[in-house]
């Protein structure tokens, strides 16, 4: 028996540069940033004023006020990725048999909103008044869950928490879950909206992100000798995998094939990465094993690129050690960016970038990337500033997350 192919068929996401996959690569593609100074409270207090905020985004264009009101903004903007990943490819819910659909969807927080407004009603006004939807609401696993009763299906049903790894290993396990034959279609990816009073003031005192905030747009600078951390973001991205030949029978769109995936653990620290990058360089090396490519036939890295120290030097030595002396030919950029680091919806965001990436034939720029720091090396070609046309037949995208969480992604034109 052949081992089954697993393809992507449709792109959802809500970001802070766009609604819309052709959006969002539009966007990319021209160098915007999605960073401004924060609205949705009152940043008077907090030495990080900026973020990535989805100031457009609003629910009702896709659930009714009585569905909506009962979920997280996280859960509301995996429900509207999927919404758009679902039409997007096609999919006849109605003519398909929904035992053979399954969800998962990563995120890293779940609903931390939901959190601070139940704690502000307890302390304010009682126990009796926290609201009976807050489990509901906060519980990691309401994205997927949301998802799953939004459209009927009945496959398999899970959540990934692995930080800022969720959405890269919530489409990893999916394409395992194809493969192994127990669905034919997983809508999977991620979400977050972590960009709360709560969540803002914990990465402050982990002195974790860019403090540029008379610069918004120019906070966010991976691998630059002057970046000086990230920048949080909201939002999700979603995508349909499909095992090919349940595809093919529907007369689907297939926009790649996606071939590899790797994730292991560093053993190393709950928020560095390992110095040498030896969790990313062993994921990088089991995704290329799985897709049986060689590394010199990658044509384009979206790297995982926080724009921090310890990250990016990390993750450039990984690529080098992986890759050899082709990692100074290999384009690699990183889209946060423009978008910033959207934690645990930043892999689903960043795989359909690549997916782009390979229908159009262009890579998108990391911008703001003025002098390559040494610890990055100057040698490498991060695609500074603007887009690049150039043919890509395979794409890696990797994500890494606190705890020690390495994944790897790569997709290829079927």
């Amino acid at each position: 028996m052949s081992r089954r192919r697993v393809v992507i068929t449709g792109l959802g996401c809500v970001t802070a540069l766009a609604e819309s996959a052709d959006g969002l690569f539009q966007a990319l593609c021209e160098g915007k940033s999605g960073i401004s100074m924060i609205e949705s409270f009152d940043t008077t207090d907090f030495t990080v004023k900026i973020g990535g905020e989805c100031k457009d985004f609003n629910i009702k264009k896709y659930l009714s006020s009585r569905v909506s009101k009962r979920m997280d903004r996280f859960t509301q903007m995996a429900v509207a990725s999927a919404i758009q990943a679902v039409a997007d490819s096609g999919l006849d819910v109605d003519k398909e048999d929904r035992s053979r659909i399954g969800c998962i969807i990563g995120t890293g927080i779940g609903g931390l909103k939901e959190i601070e407004d139940q704690h502000s009603r307890l302390i304010t006004k009682g126990p009796k008044k926290v609201s009976p939807f807050c489990v509901p609401k906060l519980m990691g696993n309401a994205a997927s869950g949301g998802v799953s009763i939004h459209f009927g299906f009945t496959g398999p049903n899970m959540c990934i928490i692995t930080a800022c790894a969720a959405a890269g290993n919530a489409i990893g396990e999916s394409y395992y879950n194809i493969l192994s034959g127990r669905s034919d279609v997983v809508v999977t990816g991620g979400a977050e909206a972590a960009l709360t009073p709560i969540g803002l003031a914990s990465f402050c005192s982990l002195k974790a992100l860019s403090t540029d905030n008379n610069n918004p747009t120019g906070a966010s600078r991976p691998f630059d000798a002057s970046r000086n951390g990230f920048v949080l973001s909201e939002g999700a991205g979603i995508v349909v995998l499909e095992e090919y030949e349940h595809a093919k029978k529907r007369g689907a769109d297939i926009y790649c094939e996606f071939l590899g995936y790797g994730a292991t653990g560093d053993g190393y620290h709950i928020t560095a990465p390992e110095p040498s990058g030896s969790g990313a360089i062993k994921a990088m090396q089991i995704a290329l094993a799985g897709a049986g490519v060689r590394p010199e036939k990658i044509d384009y890295i979206n790297a995982h690129g926080t724009s921090t120290a310890l990250n990016d030097a990390a993750e450039s030595k990984a690529i080098r050690q992986v890759i050899g002396d082709y990692a100074y030919k290999v384009p690699v950029s990183s889209t946060k960016s423009c978008l910033g680091h959207l934690l645990g919806a930043s892999g689903g965001v960043e795989l359909i970038a690549c997916v782009k990436a390979i229908q159009n034939s262009v890579i998108p720029p990391t911008i703001n990337l003025e002098n390559v720091d040494k610890e990055c090396d100057p040698k490498m070609d991060f695609v500074p500033k603007e887009a690049r046309q150039s043919r890509v037949n395979i794409a890696m995208s990797n994500s890494l997350g606190f705890g020690g969480h390495n994944c790897s992604l790569i997709i290829g034109k079927v």
